[in-house]
């Protein structure tokens, strides 16, 4: 019985070993891309807006906005219905194994982030031959490759996916980890927002959830570039969340917009077992029926100074340090 188990085993294990050999990788630079783009073997989606496209991207590629991937404007962060991602995916001609490639202008470590949320969209309707860019379409044209300014057009296809929730983190599973050492909590905004300073138009509170830490998303980057450092690097920044084996990250932000980065990199790039995104994030938490807890609130003769200075900073055109 063994002997005749060895052969059926030892072929799964060739054919495993082949099908993660062609797994896509989460990060690709622009000369890999190009090799791809010459075969005819990708999917160029360009998620930057409709009036960038049309100026320049790459050959071949498909408009895909970002707003296309996010929630209505009180509440950028939510996912879109399931219809209306069917829609696009269709529209785009994607399938669940489409090699497909992401691009973003490549400004900054913000520009990166749209990117990172449509892949997170992406890969949590099917999509399993996803990457993005490194370095954006900014990155294409430093290589030397030609863009273009005809649109790119795909067939229609018939996909009908379906969203997996393995991902995503939702306000009742947020609620429901609070306080326990099940999970760590990563507040992916600049320190401002973190400390209540500011916060974004949407919410209606400032400051953060109970017992966040707080892990800029930007420093994920190489300086002042919407590059992502080396592997090394990323692990470095990635383990001052000081996260135990075993824990569930559950990263936020705003809107579920610089948290995509986070969770791109712990998932994607260094490979950790049980991340989430919490794609409505502050805005969402902020927006409950009912009060729900936060940290770093300011006080009312906070809120007065700062109502004051944003008054200032719009009428009377002052600038704040």
């Amino acid at each position: 019985m063994l002997r005749g188990f060895r052969l059926p085993c030892l072929l799964a294990a060739v054919w495993w070993l082949a099908g993660a050999a062609r797994a896509a990788a989460p990060l690709i630079a622009p000369t890999e891309l190009k090799a791809l783009a010459d075969a005819g073997a990708v999917r160029i989606v360009d998620v930057r807006d409709a009036e960038a496209y049309a100026l320049q991207h790459l050959p071949g590629a498909v408009s895909a906005p970002y707003a296309r991937w996010r929630g209505p404007a009180t509440n950028p962060g939510l996912v879109p219905p399931l219809p209306a991602l069917t829609a696009l995916v269709q529209e785009l001609g994607l399938t669940p194994d489409t090699r497909i490639v992401l691009v973003y202008t490549g400004v900054d470590s913000t520009d990166f982030a749209t990117a990172a949320r449509s892949y997170w969209t992406l890969k949590s309707l099917g999509a399993r031959e996803l990457s993005i860019l490194n370095g954006g379409l900014n990155a294409w044209r430093a290589a030397g490759f030609a863009i273009s300014d005809q649109p790119g057009r795909a067939p229609r296809s018939q996909w009908q996916p379906q969203f997996n929730p393995q991902w995503l983190a939702t306000r009742a599973d947020v609620r429901q980890l609070l306080g326990s050492d099940q999970a760590v909590l990563v507040d992916s905004r600049p320190a401002p927002f973190f400390q209540g300073r500011i916060a974004n138009d949407a919410a209606k509170a400032r400051g953060t959830l109970p017992g966040a830490i707080n892990l800029d998303s930007d420093l994920y980057f190489e300086l002042g570039s919407a590059v992502l450092m080396d592997k090394a690097s990323l692990e470095t920044e990635a383990d001052t969340a000081h996260a135990e084996p075993g824990q569930t990250i559950v990263t936020f932000c705003n809107a579920g917009h610089w948290s995509a980065t986070d969770w791109f990199v712990r998932s994607e790039l260094l490979g950790q077992p049980d991340v989430k995104l919490y794609p409505g994030s502050v805005i969402d938490w902020s927006q409950a029926p009912e009060r729900l807890p936060m940290v770093n609130e300011p006080g009312r003769l906070d809120k007065l100074r700062d109502m004051l200075v944003t008054w200032a900073q719009r009428n009377l055109k002052w600038k704040t340090p």
